[in-house]
């Protein structure tokens, strides 16, 4: 069939949907104009009974004649007559058996007798003679068309013009009282090219992510390039991933650079109290989408309709949910892959999802959107510090180090905290103790320093933190020390021990989880070692080393008694990371015998290496408690023997000394994340001139050339 034959006919199918609607409004507005002339009529009516009252012609003419009439009015040959003011009218009952009713004439009451106007000459004398008003009103004649017209045709367009001005505000707003005047329409937000604006020049760390999308969005800018070899359009994408690594971002950024229109919409919108808006808005907005294809469906948080269909445990039933994500599978499959229209969700449980979701031909691929390596840390802090001005001291790289683990919305946040701290300390610009400070406010919270501590208490927390510390610098696979304090924080931390490693790593041995336990469990140790004592200060380094000691044992396979045999499985990996085991009871008894020989064996080890350094630990303990907080170089000088006052304490957060400010307005110094496109390269920072007070990194000392890492807290609450 011709397709502009096609097209006609579906132009003609919608005037004729058009015209069916028009006269339907019509009908129904004349039948309500109808209505609305009887109600007013009978109404009248009514009140017109309430207050008139008929008298014989000879009752009227005695009333004039006793001059109880005030006025008369003459009309359409009917007499209407207004008694003076307190004239009582009497009206005798059907039934003999009742009283008769009295009406009384008032300023407040109006009584109005009337009777049949008879052809009598006297009339007219005997009311002037008795002073009594009287009046005829002019009566127009008018065309019984334009009297209909008035009547019937007027109130009818009139109320049309208000029903379709009604539905015009109500399409516009998207729904009536309550949003019921559009209950299957969909709540998606379109946008127009870059409307949104956000590119991928704003989304760092995530490149392996920006290359799958920016394959899609190739495909619709340049069809022909993949249809030629007779590649075809993938369906639709998942982005999965933790929150805050940048999956929205993403979206807003692939609708930044596709120059199609977008479409964003929530997995909640679909959700609603009647049944059966959930699978007709999907039908909506794939509807919509089509019209304006090629184009771009986003939906966020798509687990909210995308969970599984197990049936529950009594072979379930069809539930609103269910039916929403039926429709959306068979929108997915019905939609031709030549219009171009492309669907992307976004969710942190994928592991929740129905599998006939996940299959390909619906969502072909799979697109992880991880936490950022190191490189990817410092690309996201140059976009997110372009617009912020910094000092000269300030070395991004090192912050990068520092925040292993951390996503894209940590690292805004870090960035914001600093600003706010500079302004607050009355500076013009961000200098690296800021950013530092800000790094240890996201982990610990701010210092309390209002909270009174006994001597003792704090002696208890300095031995406590200084055992982590010490217990860490004795071990080959323990990460450095960076900071020690024992000044409380608002997280409920009385002190803590921050760590910072040398390198960035992905795999951890055997030897290194059990240096953490040993490290964790170090500071209870301390305390049994020199204090003779327990206190509740140790309860999240327990429950830490304990965690890591069973996944240890029940996950990673690193216990000979059970060999590499998985005694738990993982659930919602990219939230909490919690999992459940799926063993034997016996098993689960053995398992846990296991950890407690773990936990046992590095307690003993950690009391051991404390009691043969019980010196050094004194003499940290007792710098500790004299500075409050001391840096990891400090506690170095300490150990190697030597002065600790003489140790160059750059990047402490302690304001010892006043940063040199570099204003870095976009205007004269340009943001290095400018020149961060596709690929998150690692950007190196301005040459600084040197001082006398720095040194180059070839001339620094191994202590103080440790790149700053991913932040291991152990806390003393």
């Amino acid at each position: 069939m011709d397709p502009n034959n096609k097209k006609d006919q579906k132009n003609n199918q919608n005037r004729n949907r058009n015209m069916r609607g028009v006269v339907t409004l019509i009908i129904w507005a004349l039948v309500l104009t109808v209505v609305f002339n009887y109600i007013n009529a009978y109404s009248n009516n009514l009140t017109k009974r309430a207050s008139s009252h008929e008298i014989p012609y000879s009752q009227l003419i005695d009333l004039i004649q006793e001059d109880q009439v005030a006025e008369l009015k003459i009309e359409k040959g009917v007499l209407y007559a207004t008694p003076v003011d307190g004239y009582v009218y009497t009206e005798e009952a059907a039934d003999k058996n009742k009283e008769p009713k009295s009406y009384t004439q008032s300023e407040k009451t109006p009584l109005i007798l009337y009777t049949t106007a008879l052809n009598d000459a006297s009339l007219l004398p005997l009311l002037e003679e008795h002073n009594v008003k009287y009046t005829s009103p002019v009566q127009t004649q008018m065309s019984p068309i334009l009297e209909f017209m008035i009547a019937y045709i007027l109130p009818v367009i009139v109320m049309v013009a208000l029903f379709m001005l009604v539905m015009r505000i109500m399409a516009k707003n998207g729904g009536g009282i309550g949003g019921i005047g559009s209950v299957g329409k969909s709540n998606a937000k379109v946008y127009m090219e870059k409307s949104t604006g956000v590119t991928f020049k704003d989304v760092a760390g995530q490149d392996e992510a920006k290359e799958s999308l920016e394959e899609i969005i190739d495909f619709l800018h340049n069809p022909q390039k993949y249809t030629a070899i007779g590649a075809r359009l993938p369906k639709g994408a998942l982005l999965v991933g933790s929150p805050g690594t940048g999956k929205t971002l993403l979206a807003k950024a692939v609708a930044g650079e596709a120059n199609v229109p977008f479409f964003s919409i929530s997995g909640s919108d679909f959700v609603e109290m009647f049944v059966g808006v959930g699978a007709s808005r999907v039908r909506d907005l794939f509807k919509e989408a089509a019209k304006v294809a090629p184009c771009i469906i986003f939906i966020d948080e798509i687990d909210t309709i995308g969970k599984s269909r197990d049936g529950g445990r009594f072979g379930g039933g069809n539930d609103e949910r269910e039916q929403t994500l039926n429709q959306l599978l068979a929108e997915l499959d019905g939609f031709d892959p030549g219009k171009g229209i492309i669907v992307l969700g976004a969710t942190n449980r994928p592991e929740v999802l129905d599998k006939a979701l996940l299959r390909p031909g619906r969502f072909d691929r799979r697109i992880t959107v991880d936490r950022p390596n190191l490189a990817g840390r410092l690309a996201t802090l140059q976009v997110h510090t372009r617009n912020i001005h910094l000092a000269e001291d300030v070395n991004l790289e090192k912050i990068a180090q520092a925040t292993a683990g951390c996503v894209g919305a940590d690292l805004a946040n870090l960035v914001n905290e600093a600003a706010l701290r500079a302004v607050r300390l009355g500076r013009s610009a961000v200098n690296q103790n800021d950013l530092l400070a800000a790094f240890e406010t996201v982990i610990a919270g701010s210092e309390k320093k209002g909270t009174v501590i006994t001597d003792e208490e704090k002696r208890i927390i300095a031995y406590h933190e200084v055992g982590h510390a010490l217990v860490a610098a004795k071990q080959k696979n323990a990460q450095p020390v960076s900071k020690i304090t024992i000044v409380p924080h608002t997280q409920g931390a009385l002190g803590y021990t921050l760590h910072l490693p040398e390198e960035e790593k992905f795999l951890m041995s055997r030897e290194d989880i059990l240096a953490e336990i040993r490290t964790l469990l170090a500071g209870r140790s301390s305390e049994e070692v020199v204090c003779h004592t327990m206190t509740s200060g140790a309860a999240n380094d327990i429950e830490r080393a304990t965690e890591m000691a069973r996944n240890l044992v029940a996950r990673f396979g690193m216990c000979e008694e059970f060999d590499m045999m998985a005694l738990g499985s993982v659930q919602n990996q990219y939230l909490d990371g919690t999992y459940s085991m799926s063993c034997a009871q016996e098993t689960y008894a053995a398992a846990d015998r296991a950890v407690i020989a773990i936990i046992r064996q590095c307690h003993e080890d950690a009391k051991r290496m404390l009691e043969e350094n019980r010196e050094l630990l004194d003499k940290i303990a007792a710098y500790l408690l004299k500075k409050e907080t001391i840096t990891g170089q400090e506690m170095m000088a300490i150990i190697e023997g030597r002065d600790p006052e003489t140790v160059d304490n750059y990047g402490a957060t302690r304001e010892e000394k006043q940063p040199l400010f570099r204003p870095s307005s976009p205007e004269v110094i340009e943001a290095p994340a400018k020149h961060i496109h596709i690929v998150s390269e690692p950007v190196p920072s301005p040459e600084e001139p040197q001082t006398p007070e720095e040194k180059s990194p070839e001339e620094k000392s191994p202590e103080e050339a440790q790149p700053n890492r991913d932040p291991e807290e152990n806390e003393h609450k």
